[in-house]
């Protein structure tokens, strides 16, 4: 190869690469009042990326929108991410809200598939030379991450990103994941090392994410530890230098509640942060405030609980004591028919005493058996607790999971199901 030859292919690529372009997705897949961290997580993650350069037209967002104007928000139209932080709910596209946040619609759009006659229209248009980042706030549990209608499994993600890959929709990839159990979503090799895809999580895959910053003013918690920690970082660092690896260590260093992990192509790590949060120094960014270490974090499930909680100990008058003593109550009955419900699942698969009655319980699950767990909870969301109104019943469904993975007949699952959950 003469020296022409050389000097032309690396002219191409310094060519090819100022032509790169950054392209987002943000979700927040949960709605409901007590959820409002989830979309202050994904507002504040926009603020962050336009004001370094990533136009809206490259920036995709999926959120419920029933937060901001709330009738329980007292700063309506208003929604902050941090105790004494400034509004982050201003300009933030609203791409896909209500009944369009939808785990379809969002592979739909990683997938670059024509969306229109749906919200926005915006769809990923990524190329071979371009950096997408993904950041995902919501509930989790084994192999699945949750919205407002439906569930997303791991291995339909995992599809997604492969036929991406052939597709060539990117230079790189990295996934943010903030959720209980989201380590399960990419853990045992799910992520391939060589499609260029770096994933971060909340959490292992058998344990919680955190909520954080109880306010008392909007009675709800206005973030969840693993995104406070890398949106802070994002606020104050310097993208040009600071690495993802970097940026990964500082918020597994300080996230002290779950086991912050890491994903795929770990090479990516080496990469600046501005290659997937945004290039272009700022000096007009949101209100920089320190980073404040959460000293109230509460594991995800319990923030229904601890929210009525804490508003019990706010509480200026005995009937709002005696009112939400009662939701209270009514929430624990919930809770304890939701584990009734698969107690009951079981015993109609394995009676007491059998060996295997009580590992279906204490194993951890490995979701081997994809298609019959997958339908397993979507029939327990039908019949029994829809997660989106029983969060809750996310912590059990790890049952599910292990029934399948004993090679039981499906059909023999989906009875007991039924018969437990029967009107």
């Amino acid at each position: 190869m003469n020296l022409l030859t050389v000097l032309g292919a690396c002219l191409l690529a310094l060519v090819n690469l100022s032509s790169a372009e950054h392209w987002a997705v943000l979700v927040a897949g949960s709605n409901g009042y007590y959820n409002y961290r989830h979309q202050a997580d994904v507002c504040h993650s926009y603020q962050i990326l336009h004001k370094h350069g990533i136009p809206d037209e490259r920036i995709i967002v999926l959120m419920y929108d029933d937060v901001a104007n709330n009738r329980r928000n007292p700063t309506p139209g208003k929604v902050i991410n941090q105790p004494g932080g400034p509004d982050v709910y201003q300009g933030v596209p609203k791409d896909y809200t209500g009944k369009d946040v939808t785990p379809e619609n969002f592979l739909k759009i990683l997938n670059g598939s024509d969306m229109t006659g749906i919200g926005s229209g915006k769809t990923l248009r990524s190329g071979k030379d371009d950096h997408v980042f993904v950041y995902f706030a919501d509930h989790g549990a084994p192999g699945l991450i949750a919205f407002p209608r439906g569930e997303l499994y791991a291995r339909d993600l995992l599809n997604t990103i492969n036929a991406m890959f052939a597709k060539e929709m990117f230079r790189q990839m990295v996934f943010y994941v903030e959720a209980c159990e989201s380590g399960s979503m990419f853990n045992k090799n799910k992520l391939p090392p060589n499609i260029n895809v770096f994933a971060t999580t909340a959490a292992n895959g058998q344990e919680s994410s955190y909520a954080c910053y109880w306010d008392a003013k909007r009675q709800t918690y206005l973030a969840d530890v693993y995104s406070a920690m890398w949106l802070q970082d994002s606020d104050k660092a310097d993208m040009t230098s600071e690495t993802l690896q970097q940026q990964f260590l500082k918020v597994q260093n300080e996230t002290k509640t779950s086991h912050v992990l890491e994903f795929g192509d770990l090479s990516i790590a080496k990469e600046p942060i501005s290659q997937f949060q945004g290039k272009q120094a700022s000096n007009n960014l949101t209100k920089i405030i320190p980073t404040i270490i959460p000293k109230d974090a509460v594991p995800s499930p319990e923030v229904p609980m601890m929210t009525l909680y804490n508003m019990l100990q706010a509480a200026a008058t005995n009937d709002e004591r005696r009112s939400i003593r009662y939701e209270m109550e009514v929430l624990y009955k919930k809770r304890e028919s939701i584990k009734q419900a698969m107690r009951t699942i079981v015993h109609g698969i394995f009676e007491d005493g059998h060996p295997k009655h009580a590992a279906m319980f204490e194993n951890t699950a490995q979701v081997e058996q994809h298609e019959c767990y997958k339908t397993a909870v979507t029939e327990f969301t039908k019949k029994c607790f829809n997660f989106n109104d029983y969060e809750y019943a996310l912590r059990q469904i790890y049952v599910l999971s292990n029934l399948c993975d004993e090679g039981l007949n499906e059909q023999i699952i989906l009875d007991s199901i039924h018969n437990a959950c029967a009107k």
